[in-house]
C-alpha cells in the first residue's frame, strides 16, 4: 500500500514538474518578443531554454531510473534487464554497464545521440525481482462451508469457498449463481423436462465452473446428515 501511494507521489510530481516547465516555456514565449526586439535572439533564448529544461529532466529520470531499478545480482541475465529498461526509458542510446562485483554495484553510462552523457550506480538488491520475472499470483485457499436448507438443518451439502469471502457473501453467491443457472438454456431445459426447481437438484447439477468463478467449490453433490458423535464418559 505504502509503495503504490509512494508511487502514486512521485507521478503527481512529475506531472507538476512537466505543468511547471511548460507553463515557463509559454510564458517565456509571450514575454520575450516585449522585451528582445530581435527575433532570432527571441528564438535562440527561448530553444536554449526549452533545451535547457529537457536536459534537466533527462537528469532527474536518470536518477530516479538509477534508484527505482530492481538489480537481484550482477548476472549477466539480470544486467541485459536493466539495459533493455535503459535504452527503453533513453531511446537511441549508448548504454555501457560495467558490474563491480567487489562493491556488489553497476556502474551505469549514458550517452545520448545529441551528446549529453549521464553516469550513474546501481546497488544490488538481494531482495529485488529478476528481471522479467513476475509476482507469484496469490490464489486464496478454499476452506469448508456447509450449507443446509431451513427446513432440515441436519443435512448439510459439503461446500466450500474462498478464505476472502464471509459467510453472508457466499450465501449470496450460491442464490445467484443458483438463479442464472435456472436461467440457462441447460436449467430451461431441466424445468421442461420436468426436473424440480430446487436447491438439491440446482447443486447437483450446476457446472463447477459456475460455483469456481464466484470463489465457491463443490465438494460433494449429495447432502449428508450430521453425525452426532456420542459423549465419551
Amino acid at each position: 500500500m505504502e509503495d503504490r501511494e509512494h508511487d502514486g507521489i512521485l507521478i503527481m510530481k512529475k506531472e507538476n514538474r512537466k505543468n511547471t516547465d511548460a507553463q515557463l516555456l509559454q510564458l517565456l514565449k509571450k514575454v520575450l518578443p516585449r522585451a528582445v526586439s530581435d527575433a532570432a535572439l527571441v528564438d535562440k533564448i527561448y530553444d536554449e531554454v526549452e533545451r535547457e529544461l529537457r536536459s534537466k529532466s533527462r537528469v532527474t529520470a536518470f536518477d530516479k531510473f538509477c534508484s527505482k531499478v530492481e538489480l537481484p545480482d550482477l548476472e549477466p541475465k539480470s544486467i541485459d534487464g536493466v539495459k533493455k529498461q535503459l535504452e527503453a526509458s533513453f531511446g537511441e542510446a549508448e548504454v555501457t554497464l560495467k558490474p563491480n562485483r567487489k562493491e556488489k554495484s553497476l556502474a551505469v553510462e549514458v550517452g545520448l545521440p545529441d551528446g549529453t552523457q549521464f553516469s550513474g550506480e546501481i546497488q544490488v538488491d538481494a531482495n529485488a525481482k529478476a528481471a522479467g520475472e513476475e509476482e507469484p499470483e496469490f490464489k486464496p485457499k478454499f476452506i469448508p462451508f456447509p450449507v443446509c436448507l431451513p427446513g432440515d438443518k441436519e443435512l448439510v451439502w459439503a461446500l466450500a469457498k474462498i478464505e476472502t469471502l464471509t459467510n453472508e457473501e457466499a450465501g449470496i453467491a450460491i442464490t445467484k449463481i443458483e438463479d442464472e443457472f435456472w436461467g440457462s438454456k441447460t436449467g430451461q431445459k431441466l424445468l421442461r423436462d420436468r426436473v424440480e426447481r430446487s436447491f438439491p437438484e440446482f447443486i447437483a447439477r450446476v457446472p463447477s465452473g459456475m460455483l469456481n468463478e464466484l470463489g465457491l467449490k463443490r465438494h460433494y453433490k449429495m447432502p449428508e446428515a450430521i453425525k452426532t458423535l456420542r459423549a465419551k464418559h
